[in-house]
């Protein structure tokens, strides 16, 4: 859903000014237009997105989509959580459940878009930014970019198919990014699974202008380059052996126990982030290596989003880092001990008729570049 605090603008402005879409060649262009809110999601503007792809998906003439964000800031930090917060206090939730359904609509649409879908993931990448870029078939990373799911310092869970995500990232890095929300650059975000290609941030205004009348894969041969190590790469050891563990608690003393100071840190992150939203988290990742398809992670992800409208953390968290900024939530529960398994478990409720229902008979998409 969400990045960082930078996402603290409302969504007011109209959709045609915060999404503006032209084409250039055989390429459709997506810009989010939301730069002093670092382009932060707002409904109108996800539903313009899905009828800009609806109309370029049966449009000859367009042969790639590309998705880039106004400013020189990033792509999108996220969904704009000072609504959500407003909704969840006075609305009964009901206008951030429609949004999240019409979101993950759109995350599973770009997963299966029949045409390619660049993603250029330059600068800050994070919550529902991920959400319309990594799931392209075609990833953009440069060296200014810092891509993260930090919704746990929200009292939130990583959405938008990010657990999908994660939870195929090598090892258990997929763990450690979803519940300490930590950024990654280009290096980590290939090694991770949530980009293809790095090149760099100046060479962007050329290879979007060589998609007006190349091929993707022409555009990109002369501008990728080999990509830079991960600073994941070296702590490797510690991550794949301390998140193994099949509990937030077991995960904390055993980053604590590990003796390497980039583990203690880990731990010292875990502790305060929301006892309820690792949780919920930890279980969600586990569950979703357990499911077929994005799909159905997304509906699971919308059975989780939709709990946590419900509960305090959510309210509390986006209080303590948006709207008051004193960076001092007070988590409901405060402590691990007292988020019972029953306690998480709620948050994996069917919703009946309320159901995202999304999964069916998928297919990987043949995208022709």
């Amino acid at each position: 859903m969400t990045g960082t605090d930078e996402v603290g603008a409302t969504g007011a402005s109209d959709a045609t000014e915060s999404v503006l879409l032209h084409t250039e060649g055989r390429a459709a262009h997506i810009t989010l237009n939301r730069p002093r809110a670092l382009n932060a999601l707002t409904h109108a503007m996800v539903r313009r997105i899905d009828a800009a792809l609806t109309a370029w998906e049966h449009d000859p003439a367009v042969r790639t989509v590309v998705i880039s964000g106004a400013g020189d800031r990033g792509l999108c930090a996220g969904g704009d959580i000072r609504a959500i917060h407003a909704d969840a206090r006075s609305g009964g939730g009901t206008a951030s459940a429609a949004f999240w359904r019409d979101e993950y609509h759109l995350n599973a649409r770009i997963a299966r878009y029949p045409k390619p879908y660049v993603a250029v993931m330059d600068g800050i990448v994070m919550g529902g930014g991920v959400g319309v870029s990594a799931h392209g078939s075609v990833r953009i990373v440069t060296e200014r970019s810092r891509i993260a799911m930090p919704e746990t310092g929200i009292g939130f869970v990583p959405d938008v198919g990010g657990t999908y995500l994660l939870a195929l990232a090598p090892g258990e890095l997929g763990t450690h990014l979803a519940l300490t929300g930590a950024q990654i650059g280009a290096g980590d975000a290939l090694l991770c699974g949530l980009a293809d290609h790095t090149m760099p941030s100046a060479a962007l205004p050329a290879f979007v202008a060589d998609l007006a009348g190349l091929p993707v894969r022409e555009a990109l041969a002369t501008h990728v380059q080999p990509p830079p190590v991960g600073e994941l790469t070296g702590h490797r050891e510690w991550i794949d052996s301390c998140y193994e563990a099949n509990t937030v608690e077991e995960i904390v003393q055993s980053l604590l126990a590990h003796g390497d100071p980039a583990a203690k840190e880990a731990a010292e992150t875990l502790l305060a982030k929301s006892p309820t939203a690792l949780k919920v988290t930890l279980a969600s990742l586990r569950r979703a290596r357990r499911l077929a398809s994005l799909e159905q992670v997304l509906e699971q992800e919308y059975r989780v989003s939709c709990a946590a409208l419900a509960m305090p953390d959510l309210v509390e968290g986006i209080r303590a880092q948006v709207i008051d900024k004193d960076r001092d939530p007070h988590w409901s529960p405060a402590t691990f001990a007292e988020v019972t398994d029953a306690d998480v478990a709620r948050f994996f409720q069917p919703l009946g008729a309320r159901e995202l229902r999304l999964a069916g008979p998928h297919t990987t998409t043949e995208v022709a570049w």
